[in-house]
């Protein structure tokens, strides 16, 4: 049996929590607090409406994939005063998921930097929020100016199907990039 932890990262109300809850087998452990005056002018919820909780600290879950491997899922708070916990979340994780919603494309700008200046791979899925998908996975590569070999998939964070396709895809990422480096030439 092998274990590994991902982290799940993303803007403020992407669907991080959501994300964790819809694939963990386990009920996951949520910080998620009430928002209150403090947060106006502070929390930008004008594109979520009707949100009334966050994230303080982290998400975590766990999911089988197969009998030889499980995840444990750590989700990153979105809001800038709590970046200062995402150096110990990715604290030996194989990879992460960048999660996006099209609406606010810069909202992930810093999730993409701390990844990539930690060289920890990621992969970019576009939350499908009303089961749509408003842009193509071109589009948003090009609009985050990522390298091609970076993998940009779409998904509903509410979809056990969806987000298990999201971390399978992930996990494989990340063991071609493993098996890419081992076969390089020194």
């Amino acid at each position: 049996m092998t274990s590994a932890k991902i982290v799940i990262a993303g803007g403020f109300g992407v669907g991080k929590t959501t994300l964790v809850g819809s694939v963990s087998e386990i009920t996951p452990l949520t910080t998620e607090a009430i928002m209150t005056s403090a947060g106006v002018g502070v929390d930008d919820t004008r594109q979520v409406p009707g949100k009334t909780t966050t994230t303080v600290a982290m998400d975590f879950g766990r999911i089988t994939i197969d009998r030889d491997l499980i995840l444990y899922l750590f989700g990153t708070p979105g809001q800038t005063r709590f970046w200062f916990m995402w150096d110990e979340l990715v604290r030996g994780a194989i990879g992460a998921v960048v999660l996006v919603d099209t609406r606010r494309l810069a909202d992930c700008f810093a999730a993409i930097d701390f990844f990539e200046h930690r060289r920890l791979p990621y992969l970019v899925a576009i939350n499908c929020f009303d089961g749509m998908q408003y842009h193509n996975a071109q589009d948003v590569r090009d609009a985050l100016a990522i390298s091609s070999e970076i993998p940009v998939v779409s998904c509903d964070a509410r979809n056990r199907e969806s987000t298990k396709h999201v971390l399978i895809s992930l996990v494989e990422y990340v063991l071609s990039m493993r098996r890419s480096r081992a076969v390089a030439p020194a």
